[in-house]
């Protein structure tokens, strides 16, 4: 399951995610992409998320998540995303770099999509208890600035600018975490340098069963 975060279909992270989109397609997986821009996915998580609510009179998101869970009473378009959650068995997030941070669109896909009651909580564990401990998950991002620029003395470690990603959503889940891919800069590049960076990325997807996750206990 790719999620993509991009509002430019012709731009290089879309470029990414269509690398991805062509060598699962050709190894026979089966994939579902979530093209957010595309979808019009809305990130505000609220009470039209819910077909009905617990308590009408105080509404309190991470309870009703839990009741809807019970009572299978999400909103359709988000009982969607969370069987294709479900269902995959490796997770990508696709994305450029915005302040540090996923895009707004992509972060409220999170708030919505690992609710309480289907990933975590009301009895379910996190981390190496996690629900999702069977899948595997990675970011592939892309950034403005050259790596060079991403130092603890700069823009910041890349590790600790994906640490809410990797520890606090993957993770915290349960998923096995794969190091991220990351493009630097792909606006400074030139075509050709372009070209290869596809196929670099190419190379990181077919080595990614032989990839250890940066957790060093799964």
């Amino acid at each position: 399951m790719i999620i993509h975060a991009h509002p430019e279909q012709q731009s290089f992270c879309s470029g990414l995610k269509s690398v991805a989109v062509d060598y699962f397609s050709e190894k026979g997986d089966l994939i579902q992409v979530s093209d957010l821009y595309a979808m019009g996915f809305d990130p505000v998580g609220d009470h039209r998320d819910f077909k009905n609510l617990s308590n009408p009179n105080f509404f309190k998101y991470q309870a009703e998540q839990v009741n809807a869970c019970k009572t299978d009473s999400f909103s359709n378009d988000l009982k969607t995303e969370m069987d294709k959650l479900v269902w995959c068995d490796l997770l990508i997030f696709n994305f450029p770099l915005w302040w540090f941070g996923l895009p707004a669109i992509l972060k409220g896909w999170v708030d919505r999509v690992f609710a309480m009651g289907l990933v975590y909580g009301d009895g379910r564990g996190v981390y190496e208890n996690g629900t999702f401990k069977e899948k595997t998950a990675f970011v592939t991002m892309t950034t403005g600035g050259p790596e060079i620029a991403y130092t603890a003395t700069s823009n910041g470690d890349p590790a600790v600018i994906l640490f809410p990603i990797h520890h606090g959503m993957f993770y915290f889940a349960g998923m096995t975490v794969l190091p991220p891919f990351i493009s630097w800069s792909p606006a400074r590049m030139s075509q050709e340098e372009r070209i290869a960076e596809l196929d670099r990325y190419k190379s990181y997807l077919m080595s990614i069963e032989s990839i250890k996750s940066i957790y060093t206990n799964r």
